[in-house]
């Protein structure tokens, strides 16, 4: 592979796996020069007891920025984001998107829109309200592949989703915001083989070389791991992001290596974090952890444990 550069603008913590500690080793593992932005500084992810740390503002983004601008090495083939609190943190995110598009035209923003998650049918938003519009009206709109989970794509559309029908007619509304590539990452629609397992479903839209537009949507059927991780959306979306590349025509194939390999991370962690527990007792945060470096040959190659369906 040529060498393909992606900014990532995530949080980071020192112990542990979510925002750019889970995203930037897979990338690098692929292939990718991945330069990286801490939007926070923490000493871990804010699911432990205890938590201390530092959160960069839209001033200090900007500054950094600005030393990459001075010195001409701000050309990048992606940018990749995730959670951010901040709204006029997210408003200068868009601002360096948009700058770095000119730069190259060519450039892929691939967009995770944290905003929040659904408990036992109920949605609740876990960053601030005045960041919904931030991403409807400007980030979205910039963005190339976009991974909401079913929650997120509701509140980016003001539609409900109860049926597959719904939801695809919810991903061309997003489509129609801007992103080519929509990734609905969980779903709480029925699945045929039972309430073991989350639907996700993604659509692309590409346009020929006489300028229709074809899109290809698929499904897929993702079993649950008994557990609460953190750093899953992370990990997703970066790999989302290094098998599009891969298979920029076939999503069908970007999805089963990016779920697979998903998958096949979260097997080995749930594994060890009960080893690590014993018999009977419920694993701990820090037992949680990604087992991400443990995953390399996993990520590098994954075995297609999950299949798509064309829809």
């Amino acid at each position: 592979m040529e060498e393909c550069r992606v900014l990532s603008i995530q949080s980071h913590v020192v112990r542990g796996y979510v925002g750019n500690k889970a995203a930037a080793f897979p990338l690098q593992v692929l292939g990718f020069e991945v330069d990286t932005v801490n939007s926070v500084q923490f000493s871990n992810h804010t699911g432990y007891t205890h938590w201390k740390g530092q959160v960069l503002n839209a001033d200090e983004l900007h500054e950094l920025y600005d030393g990459l601008k001075l010195n001409n090495v701000n050309q990048y083939d992606y940018a990749l984001t995730g959670y951010t609190r901040d709204k006029s943190f997210l408003a200068m995110v868009v601002d360096i998107v948009q700058e770095l598009k000119c730069q190259n035209p060519k450039l892929v923003y691939v967009c995770d829109p944290v905003m929040g998650d659904k408990w036992n049918g109920e949605g609740s938003m876990y960053v601030p309200r005045d960041l919904l519009p931030v991403y409807k009206e400007k980030v979205v709109p910039v963005a190339d592949i976009i991974t909401p989970n079913q929650f997120e794509a509701e509140l980016l559309t003001g539609r409900k989703i109860h049926t597959q029908q719904e939801a695809l007619e919810v991903m061309d509304m997003l489509h129609d915001m801007g992103p080519e590539t929509v990734v609905i990452t969980s779903s709480d629609l029925p699945a045929p083989l039972g309430s073991d397992y989350l639907i996700a479903l993604g659509s692309q839209k590409k346009s020929n070389v006489n300028g229709t537009t074809v899109t290809e949507r698929i499904r897929m059927e993702i079993p649950k791991v008994d557990a609460v991780f953190v750093g899953t959306g992370d990990l997703f979306a970066a790999m989302l992001l290094a098998w599009t590349h891969q298979y920029p025509n076939n999503l069908k194939m970007a999805c089963e290596k990016t779920v697979s390999a998903t998958q096949l991370v979260l097997q080995r962690t749930i594994q060890s974090a009960k080893a690590l527990a014993g018999k009977g007792n419920k694993p701990s945060s820090a037992q949680l952890e990604l087992r991400m470096v443990q995953s390399k040959k996993d990520i590098e190659n994954p075995e297609l444990i999950i299949k798509a369906t064309v829809l």
